[in-house]
């Protein structure tokens, strides 16, 4: 079936699955996760149906603490409920989550992970949080981007019912919960064919009932206890093929097939890599870049995490395999490995595979994981031995288990404009590319992706928007380097070296330049350099002409849309004055008319500035640095 394709991020997919089969949701919002929790809020507050026809109740509590337990209540009186949570948040529910597990009772808690605090705190992404829930008894499932989001989350929530064991429906906070990218969306009509209406019936039955009491949450001693919690194995054994069935039925809707583990790469690899999360959509297109220049390279994409299915693993790696690299996304100090690590070690040595495995640390704390990463570890598996344990990504100088990195290594991009934004939190120039960013997936056929990096200041921190236009899906969760169009929104930026190391060859440069304001020299060296495009606007003093203040937002839109084609100039004004009119309206007409003032004033005030050559030759010292005697 044909659908129509929507953008959305990862957080925004979960919200719109889990909506439809929730009855009450019960909250405690926390970074990355918030954004699921206040889209269910929002389309409750507005009357927004689910699927049985009802709104959700929504339930904010006082606490991560409070929000699990409302959760266990609520499963005890019958209520299929959903929790969004990340990080500590997610630690405070684990107490609930035992007991939740242990008394069978169906629900999903969708979660961003992210990191837990350890020596600092960090805010952004990795899997130290999910990996410390992995003896709750939590099934525990992962998605690589959003449009996996969305067609995995069915999965969580409808295995989680058939299979009576409760769901950590996970996926890469901030790198997939808010990366916003073009996909197919599930309606509710085909949310609703896949509900096992049985199941759901035997679950409410079995609902705490004044009419019909039965006793729960006993205390057991030393004579029985050991025997109940053996009992329940012959669910989790059950499980995997409960969830390979349910993802059968979602794909024979998306025609996207899934497996618990799938399988990128040559048949008879001699080299593979096991992880799982957005990497994985990285190690896969590096594999098979590598392929096309011979290399015999494989990946194995990890979906089902808990119950770990030794079998489904051992169908996945080729029986060809020489050498195998487990890269897990966090740290589990003192332990003779990182726990995917010791899952896919036990599985091959109980089956007897003779393969070498060693494990490795990426992306701690949102820590970049390239192309280039993913081929430094394929090239290091050439001389590793079993058991032997590395990072990548970082320079480690303490005890050197750091791999060497070819900083020239890339993929191929011909076909994706890459687009690279600078701003400040809260200067309007995150909000403006999602809204380019969702006009042009609306108006065009192209795919789009759109990252946006913080840093923990938000407001007041400087921001990079990060935007990838396609004709092909766009599978690439990392940043861009060097950007076929890149802008700075703010003067005080351009002096920052990212700035100018974001100048690709034959690009096209947009600085919001102040009258009188001259451009660092090292930014004018790398524009000669890489012999850019450079074009100037004084944004600042459009945006005070209008009575915009200090949101350049709707200037520099307007700007990179005059000098990118993705529309004809007609549409293009069109759809500009449309998204002043849907983002303004509610602030007042004097509002929207200061903006579609800006829009007007943008063509004229744009300037293509001529590269002198010899800018080529500017000295590395800042313009303003002291001149020695």
């Amino acid at each position: 079936m044909s659908r129509a394709k929507q953008s959305m991020d990862g957080n925004t997919a979960a919200a719109h699955v889990a909506y439809a089969y929730t009855d009450v949701a019960a909250i405690y919002p926390i970074t990355p996760s918030s954004p699921m929790a206040d889209s269910v809020d929002q389309w409750s507050a507005a009357g927004q149906e689910n699927i049985f026809g009802n709104q959700v109740k929504v339930v904010e509590m006082e606490s991560e603490a409070g929000a699990a337990g409302a959760v266990h209540g609520s499963l005890a009186a019958g209520a299929l409920t959903t929790t969004f949570t990340a990080s500590q948040g997610l630690l405070l529910m684990i107490p609930n989550m035992y007991k939740i597990a242990g008394e069978q009772l169906p629900c999903v808690f969708d979660v961003s992970a992210r990191t837990v605090a350890t020596q600092s705190l960090n805010i952004f992404g990795d899997h130290s949080d999910v990996y410390a829930c992995r003896q709750t008894g939590f099934a525990m499932l992962c998605e690589t981007n959003p449009q996996e989001v969305m067609d995995l989350s069915p999965v969580a929530h409808l295995a989680t019912i058939e299979g009576k064991v409760p769901f950590i429906n996970f996926f890469d906070g901030f790198r997939t919960s808010h990366e916003i990218q073009r996909f197919e969306a599930l309606d509710e009509d085909e949310l609703r064919g896949l509900l096992p209406q049985t199941q759901i019936r035997q679950f409410r039955a079995r609902a705490m009932n004044p009419e019909h009491p039965h006793q729960q949450g006993t205390s057991q001693n030393p004579d029985v206890y050991f025997q109940g919690r053996e009992a329940a194995n012959p669910y989790y054994f059950a499980l995997p093929e409960i969830v390979q069935d349910t993802m059968n039925r979602v794909a024979a809707l998306t025609g996207r097939p899934m497996r618990l583990f799938s399988y990128t790469g040559v048949p008879d690899a001699k080299k593979v890599l096991v992880l799982m999360g957005s990497g994985a959509e990285t190690a896969e297109e590096t594999a098979r870049a590598l392929m096309r220049t011979g290399e015999k390279v494989g990946v194995v994409r990890v979906r089902l995490f808990r119950p770990f299915s030794a079998e489904a693993l051992l169908t996945a790696i080729p029986e060809s395999a020489e050498r195998i690299a487990v890269l897990d996304r966090t740290k589990e100090s003192g332990a003779l490995g990182e726990p995917l690590y010791l899952d896919v070690s036990a599985a091959l040595f109980a089956a007897g595979r003779t393969a070498k495995v060693c494990g490795g640390r990426y992306g701690l704390g949102s820590k970049e994981f390239t192309p280039a990463m993913v081929k430094a570890v394929f090239d290091a598996l050439d001389t590793m031995e079993a058991g032997q344990h590395f990072t990548v990504g970082i320079d480690d100088d303490v005890t050197h288990l750091s791999l060497p990195i070819d900083a020239h290594f890339a993929l191929p991009d011909e076909d994706i404009i890459s687009c690279k934004f600078f701003g400040l939190g809260a200067d309007g120039t995150v909000g403006a590319n999602k809204s380019a960013i969702k006009m042009m997936s609306a108006q065009t056929n192209r795919q789009v992706q759109a990252y946006f990096a913080y840093d923990s200041k938000k407001s007041g921190g400087y921001t990079v928007s990060h935007l990838r236009i396609g004709a092909a899906p766009i599978r690439a969760p990392y940043l861009i380097g060097q950007a076929d169009f890149l802008a700075c929104h703010q003067p005080t930026l351009m002096n920052l070296d990212v700035v100018a190391q974001s100048v690709k060859p034959g690009g096209t440069v947009l600085l919001n330049l102040p009258d009188g304001m001259e451009i660092p020299a090292k930014l004018r060296r790398s524009i000669a350099k890489c012999h850019a495009l450079l074009y100037t606007i004084n944004a600042d003093a459009i945006a005070a002409q209008c009575g915009l203040g200090g949101r350049i937002n709707t200037v520099m839109q307007t700007a990179f849309f005059q000098l990118n084609a993705f529309l004809p100039e007609e549409q293009r004004q069109q759809l500009l004055n449309e998204s002043v009119q849907a983002a303004y309206a509610k602030k007042g007409e004097q509002v929207v008319a200061a903006n579609l003032n800006a829009i007007a004033k943008t063509a004229d005030a744009l300037r293509r500035v001529d590269v002198p050559p010899e800018w080529v030759e500017l000295p590395d010292t800042p313009d303003d640095a002291p001149q020695s005697a």
